[in-house]
């Protein structure tokens, strides 16, 4: 019998939320997620506009975070959004949260009027959402990491044609600018076979 997952509403992260996000974080990735290469890149840096997500459980709880970050590709600096992380409360793993944060955050990038997302992580996984290595074949992470990997999706045809070199942070750091423009709130129910 299918087990069903709580109704889910997708919005913005809130400041109220940073404490439930990072445990969250902890949970799903445990503490080696903060020595990734990729965290290098956001470490310091405010997410961009409209692109810090959460899933909230009816009753407010935090079970899914995705962010997407600024960043210059390539030694041309070609403009790009890393995204990262992608997490789901362990207990909902399976139940589609991660896909619907995921469908959410690339259309609302490709709303906003960004031309690529760039990301590490599983091939396979990402596949479903349009990311493949090739548009980032020849771009690079400021430390270790997996080729295989360092994933990229163009919104705009040809956005990463031609870059080669580090990925670099750029946006806005921590502290400075202005409040975040928020995308609305969607509820979904979704599922999961068990």
């Amino acid at each position: 019998m299918p087990v069903v997952a709580p109704v889910v509403h997708i919005g913005a992260e809130t400041p109220d939320d940073a404490a439930s996000r990072e445990a969250l974080l902890d949970r799903a990735m445990g503490p080696g997620r903060r020595r990734k290469a990729s965290e290098a890149i956001r470490r310091g840096r405010l997410p961009a506009d409209g692109l810090a997500l959460v899933a909230r459980s009816d009753d407010g709880v935090v079970v899914g975070s995705v962010r997407l970050w600024h960043v210059a590709a390539g030694d041309a600096g070609t403009p790009a959004l890393l995204l990262g992380p992608l997490a789901v409360a362990p207990e909902l793993s399976g139940c589609g949260i991660g896909s619907a944060l995921m469908r959410r955050a690339v259309a609302e990038a490709h709303f906003r009027g960004h031309a690529a997302i760039l990301l590490v992580g599983d091939p396979d996984y990402y596949a479903r959402f349009g990311f493949t290595a090739r548009p980032a074949a020849d771009l690079a992470m400021p430390g270790p990491f997996e080729r295989h990997r360092l994933l990229g999706l163009e919104l705009a045809p040809r956005a990463l044609a031609g870059t080669s070199g580090l990925i670099r942070p750029a946006g806005r750091k921590a502290g400075a600018g202005s409040r975040p423009v928020a995308p609305a709130p969607v509820p979904l129910r979704l599922s999961r076979a068990g």
